[in-house]
């Protein structure tokens, strides 16, 4: 039941996106800085936590579960070190993942042509 309830919520969030993105004339950037500050705002609330428990990779590993890292990043090292926290935490929260994924489009152009977009 877990699976399902991941693949329902994680292609809910993203058929929403997909909506906001054929529906208004945002474009693609703003709408992923949406979906960021969305996550950050719920984290910071109290509601996406007790949702990311409960949906998983689901609501985890759409922007918005980026979003809630960050300011859980934040609010865990303003904790620890008062105001210089505030420009620590997010970078400490998502190092790791952005590493990752950096690494790994390097590793994917190995294997595929990467093109400029004319």
């Amino acid at each position: 039941m877990d699976y399902i309830i991941t693949f329902l919520v994680g292609g809910a969030i993203c058929a929403l996106t997909q909506i906001l993105l054929d529906k208004t004339k945002l474009m693609p950037g703003r709408v992923m800085v949406i979906l960021v500050c969305l996550g950050a705002l719920l984290g910071a609330v109290g509601v996406y936590e007790p949702f990311s428990k409960w949906a998983g990779a689901g609501a985890n590993v759409p922007l918005t579960g980026f979003g809630n890292s960050l300011f859980q990043g934040i609010k865990k090292s303003v904790d620890q070190e008062g105001f210089i926290g505030i420009f620590k935490g997010g970078f400490s929260a998502s190092a790791v993942g952005i590493s990752a994924a950096l690494i790994f489009s390097y590793i994917a152009s190995w294997f595929f042509e990467p093109k400029m977009k004319s």
